[in-house]
């Protein structure tokens, strides 16, 4: 009779990126560098992912890891400019917003990556992604303002899904 297989028990760091950014947004927000925050950022930092890795999926790796600061960079003009287009829309009386559904057809395959497009799409406001539809691989988009559905396709692919792909794919 054969032992039963153990299941593969997460690594130390199951999600090392995660594990930073909890380190780092806990002592920022404690605006502290004590010894105890010091400690309690890294037990937040360690066991958190460690806790939540069958929720979480496996973690991101980047296969260009150099491509990702030029992506961040990219990501932060984006919100910035949205947020001035989108407060024009709202302080002008004359302002007459156009709304539209945007089907975006997906190449990522990686759901990690596909998670992250969706947030980055959300986070830029003006437009929420609303719908990621893994049989038909595309996501669906609801834009404040969008005279050309087509055009904005394009560009969240050549924006945001591109970069994504030479990053994680």
């Amino acid at each position: 009779m054969k032992p039963k297989a153990r299941p593969a028990m997460p690594r130390r760091l199951s999600h090392p990126a995660l594990s930073v950014l909890l380190f780092a947004v806990w002592l920022i927000l404690q605006q502290s560098l004590s010894i105890a925050h010091l400690l309690l950022a890294a037990a937040f930092g360690l066991l958190l992912p460690k806790l939540l890795h069958g929720l979480l999926g496996p973690a991101l790796r980047p296969r260009r890891p150099g491509l990702l600061l030029r992506f961040a960079v990219i990501v932060l003009w984006d919100i910035i400019r949205a947020n001035l287009a989108v407060a024009r829309l709202v302080l002008a009386p004359s302002a007459k917003p156009e709304p539209a559904w945007v089907r975006v057809a997906l190449e990522l395959r990686q759901p990690g990556a596909i998670m992250l497009l969706a947030t980055l799409i959300t986070t830029t406001p003006g437009t929420v992604s609303c719908v990621v539809d893994d049989e038909a691989h595309e996501i669906w988009v609801h834009a404040l303002d969008c005279a050309d559905p087509v055009a904005m396709a394009a560009e969240i692919k050549a924006r945001y899904e591109r970069p994504l792909l030479e990053i994680f794919e």
